[in-house]
């Protein structure tokens, strides 16, 4: 009689780019024991990343406002897990994100030591950012045995599964039209010091139209400002932002021939579909979290001040991204 398959959780990010990173662990648990059940453990958004993941099995939403800390959630989510996986696999470095695991009874919990997890951990993983020094590394060393993981060889790069039926669907619902299609994503939810010149957006776009391309702007609710600010009387060019989900947004993206974004999570959804990216760095460092796709091109101006992972421009004049040009980014597409 075979052995049972090892049952194993993971406890995901709180971020779009993290998670999307984190399908590189999720692939290579699978590489390694292709008949491994893998289940995830997200906030609700990240749901419909999970569900384009075909490594995951089963995806479990903590319903937890931001800021909350929520332990009588927690040991309901807790008790339902009871039983069912033989190790976990915490990805946030916080206490409280070992806790589940933990209330859980889950035998063997893997994660990174941090804010005093000796309870709730009983793997604590020494973290070596001069070693594990990008986002995707420190995920994939998570899942490899010690002599293994410092650093990890191989990182499969993550590919999000697309629905051509929504895609159509979507099409006809927003309009869009045969030409070939670009997008931009210019959302900085961390700060301005992480968002191109929306002016630089408007006037790339409207090259990009006079070029044949069609123009989509992405974005959540609280970017449809930018979005207005750069297809304001571009005819070709939609404000799309806070008009599709996130799973929407994977489709949207993986029809698109180029993208043009910031460093942000919908950076990382867009790479995972194997779209074309020109990824835009200011504050941020492309070392740290770059696009995981082999059709990746960096902008970044490397100045004797950056990156300085700073929400604002502590010198107050974000040169890092002012003067990055439009004409440098267009003749690359």
């Amino acid at each position: 009689m075979n052995a049972r398959a090892e049952r194993i959780l993971v406890v995901g990010p709180s971020w779009v780019g993290d998670m999307v990173m984190a399908q590189s662990l999720l692939k290579t648990l699978k590489a390694r024991s292709p008949e491994v059940r893998i289940d995830v453990m997200g906030p609700k958004w990240s749901v419909p990343i999970l569900e384009r993941m075909p490594e995951v099995d089963t995806a479990w939403t903590l319903e937890i406002g931001h800021g909350q800390f929520g332990f009588k959630t927690r040991l309901r989510l807790a008790r339902a897990l009871r039983g069912q996986f033989d190790h976990a696999i915490v990805l946030p470095r916080s206490w409280k994100s070992a806790l589940v695991p933990f209330l859980a009874g889950i035998p063997h919990r893997t994660g990174f030591t941090g804010e005093q997890r000796y309870g709730v951990l009983n793997e604590r993983r020494k973290l070596d950012k001069s070693v594990l020094d990008q986002t995707v590394k420190r995920f994939v060393s998570l899942g490899l045995p010690v002599d293994e993981a410092y650093p990890p060889v191989e990182m499969p790069a993550p590919e999000l599964m697309l629905d051509a039926d929504n895609l159509a669907r979507l099409e006809t619902r927003l309009g869009l039209g045969s030409a070939p299609r670009i997008a931009m994503m210019p959302g900085a939810e961390y700060g301005p010091a992480k968002q191109w010149p929306l002016e630089y957006y408007h006037a790339l776009a409207a090259k990009l139209i006079a070029r044949g391309y069609e123009v989509m702007v992405l974005g959540g609710p609280k970017d449809a400002p930018a979005g207005e600010t750069i297809a304001a009387s571009l005819d070709g060019a939609f404000n799309l932002c806070g008009e599709t989900s996130l799973a929407d947004a994977v489709d949207l993206l993986g029809s698109c021939e180029q993208v043009v974004t910031n460093d942000s999570g919908l950076m990382h959804v867009a790479a995972a579909t194997g779209t074309r990216i020109h990824a835009i760095y200011g504050s941020s460092s492309p070392k740290y979290t770059p696009p995981l796709t082999d059709r990746a091109v960096i902008h970044t101006l490397d100045l004797s001040c950056s990156p300085c992972f700073e929400r604002h421009c502590p010198l107050g004049h974000t040169d890092c991204l002012n003067k990055l040009s439009v004409e440098r980014i267009e003749a690359m597409m």
